[in-house]
């Protein structure tokens, strides 16, 4: 876990840590977004989620929804995480 640093400001990597175990939405570049619960992550915040909802937007602007019991999430396409966030609202996804 990353420590804090002077003037008690919060680093990315310990706002991550304290969403071990919560709900995150994670948007990725390009057209796919993650909801899931966050079970673990390292340095280059690869991460494990559990419970996951796949959000692939379409090009008719609606989401194909794939429900996954488990994924290992590479990092290095991580553009947006947001802790608690449930994804794209419903109605936009049933499209």
């Amino acid at each position: 876990m990353a420590a804090r640093t002077m003037g008690g400001q919060l680093l990315p990597l310990e706002l991550i840590d304290r969403c071990v175990g919560s709900r995150i939405w994670i948007i990725l570049k390009g057209d796919k977004e993650f909801v899931g619960t966050l079970r673990g992550f390292d340095d280059y915040v690869n991460m494990v989620l559990e419970d996951v909802t796949e959000y692939e937007i379409n090009p008719d602007g609606g989401y194909r929804v794939t429900k996954l019991e488990q994924i290992l999430l590479n990092g290095n396409n991580v553009c947006m995480l947001v802790p608690g966030g449930e994804g794209p609202v419903p109605e936009q996804a049933a499209q």
